[in-house]
């Protein structure tokens, strides 16, 4: 019998310990830090030199060492500061797939002391223009597709543009290509970064359906990091896997299914890849046979993905082909995963323990974690946090709820990030007094298990990705039929939500749904684009203050259909709608 999970944390975080916790005040605010945490990502870039030749990464028929990265690194710093007059607290936006260029755009900007600026590489251009204006971006690194729909954008605001693995063909005028700029030799330069420094900015959706940018700093995202490895530590001290299991962790194994540009695919993922010298196979869009043929062919240890994706592999007609018996984690984070799905994996990888987290953006995707026999015995729950994050359920005044009682979900810790760029008012009305107001709601049991039960935030969880109806509606209300529009989620087996929408023509006018679906799609990323149409021939119904009663719309949709609503004809999209990868980790 192994430890309890108030054992096990007590003797992994204890003094002396590698995630000793300790109290400390961070910008004014007490909290519980990891002691031994490295201060700042350019110092756990530097210390990743120290696993010199070992193999990092790998993608497609490519492998780079260690070594290989980090000369990379130092030249593409050296550039930013000496070619592109970079500075510290300068933002460089990073527009692109899943390829070794992110992982070394990523290590560099942070490392010179600029911010990271992680831009959605299926925004569309007037996203990506958005987020270019709004982040205030003096230097643009991304691949060949993002650069060419960002030419205008960029040239309109002196943005310099370098280009990672740009091809034969030319490009536009003052567009540069990395292997002109990163030329091997020079030393990364010597430049003092504080703990407290801007160190990323990731956008997450507004209900106002603009973007906002989460400002993190290397603290935030160091200690995020520490957070995810101490969850690591405490199970295994909980249950110490069999000699035949008990690699150490440089000998582990990820492979990146989810973007780089979310918070799960850059800091549980890439990041633990540098902090402890394992391997990082990179797919560069989801593909679950290609997956399955990676797992087999590298022995990946580790799967971290979507819900979306977990079903994807298990589900592939390939997956009694290839041989999976390497995996020992197959976790799942970004949206609710089914108990079936959970049993389904402990049932097809064995050897792979299933697992899920709870976490945001604005916590650098750290938070609660379920896994191992919690998750079996638990398996609708979040799980529980280790000691450097406080969980809280309140009631809307912000008073604490007794046990079992659901409230709004309150989160606390150096995880969690500094604030929406240039959105003061944004900002203070999701922290307080360091809490983190999440907008979800849920229970605490009497274990501390976390139970995530609903969203106050208007928000669609599709796959993975977060989609506010209220920018999804502004695009639909810009089409001339359109009189009232609602867009709303609706239960999806794979997915977890699948966008809908409920639309009402003007008086006099038509809507075909593939013209609608084709209107939608030029205006906003593709996982944003509803799947389901619905044409009411009604107005939508409303409540006394004149807000339209999504929940009886939802109602409606899940059953039989209902007075005044109609299919909109050939809408199910299934050759048209986005994959699932595009929303849960396509890259």
């Amino acid at each position: 019998m192994g430890l309890s999970y108030d054992e096990a944390v007590a003797q992994v975080t204890g003094p002396g310990q590698v995630f000793e916790v300790v109290p400390a005040v961070v910008r004014g605010v007490e909290q519980r830090v990891f002691a031994h945490a490295p201060a700042t990502l350019r110092e756990l870039f530097a210390a990743a030199r120290g696993y010199g030749s070992k193999p990092f990464l790998v993608f497609e028929d490519e492998r780079l060492s260690f070594a290989e990265v980090m000369a990379g690194v130092d030249a593409l710093g050296a550039a930013l500061v000496h070619r592109y007059g970079v500075r510290p607290g300068d933002r460089v936006a990073i527009a692109m797939r899943n390829r070794p260029e992110w992982v070394v755009a990523f290590a560099a900007v942070t490392s010179i002391g600029a911010v990271s600026v992680s831009l959605n590489a299926w925004w569309t251009a007037g996203e990506l223009d958005y987020g270019l204006g709004d982040s205030e971006a003096t230097v643009l690194i991304a691949d060949r597709d993002r650069a060419l729909v960002t030419v205008d954008a960029c040239a309109r605001r002196a943005i310099r543009c370098l280009v990672a693995r740009a091809g034969p063909d030319p490009l536009p005028p003052g567009v540069d290509r990395w292997e002109d700029v990163c030329r091997p030799g020079p030393p990364l330069p010597d430049v003092t970064v504080d703990p407290d420094d801007d160190a990323t900015i990731l956008y997450t959706s507004g209900t106002t359906g603009r973007p906002k940018g989460a400002v993190s700093t290397h603290r935030n995202v160091v200690q995020a990091l520490m957070g995810f490895a101490c969850k690591s530590a405490v199970e295994s001290a909980r249950e110490p896997a069999p000699p035949e299991q008990g690699e150490p962790a440089a000998e582990r194994t990820f492979i990146l299914v989810v973007p780089l540009f979310h918070a799960t695919g850059c800091i549980p993922v890439m990041l633990s890849c540098f902090a402890l010298g394992m391997r990082l196979v990179m797919l560069r869009r989801w593909d679950p046979e290609r997956a399955l043929e990676l797992i087999e062919r590298e022995r990946v240890t580790t799967f971290v993905g979507v819900p979306t994706q977990a079903w994807d592999l298990l589900a592939s007609p390939a997956f009694a082909r290839y041989d999976t018996s390497s995996l020992r984690s197959v976790s799942a984070g970004g949206a609710p995963a089914p108990p079936a799905l959970v049993r389904r994996v402990a049932a097809a990888v064995p050897a792979g323990g299933p697992g899920i987290g709870y976490g945001l953006t604005e916590t650098n995707a750290y938070g609660t974690g379920n896994s191992g026999i919690d998750y079996l015995t638990h398996p609708s729950s979040a799980g529980r946090a280790t000691p450097i994050l406080q969980v809280a359920v309140r009631d809307a005044a912000g008073a604490d709820l007794p046990v079992g009682s659901s409230g709004e979900i309150w989160l606390k810790g150096p995880n969690v990030f500094r604030g929406y760029w240039h959105q003061p008012e944004a900002t203070a009305a999701v922290l307080v007094d360091g809490w983190l107001r999440t907008g979800d709601v849920g229970r605490l049991d009497a274990d501390g298990f976390l139970y995530v039960e609903d969203r106050l935030k208007d928000v669609i969880l599709r796959g993975g990705e977060n989609v506010y109806p209220a920018e999804v509606e502004a695009a639909l209300y810009e089409h001339p039929a359109v009189q009232e529009a609602a867009v709303i989620g609706v239960p999806d087996a794979r997915l977890g939500e699948e966008v809908a929408a409920v639309v009402v023509a003007r008086p006099g006018a038509e809507i075909d749904a593939a013209d609608l679906t084709a209107f939608i799609a030029g205006r906003l990323a593709a996982f944003k684009v509803p799947t389901r149409l619905v044409l009411r021939g009604t107005g939508l119904p409303r409540n006394a203050a004149g807000k339209v009663l999504k929940r009886e719309l939802r109602a409606t949709i899940g059953g039989e259909g209902g007075s005044g609503l109609r299919s909109a004809g050939p809408t199910d999209r299934a050759a048209q709608a986005p994959p699932s990868g595009r929303s849960g980790g396509r890259s």
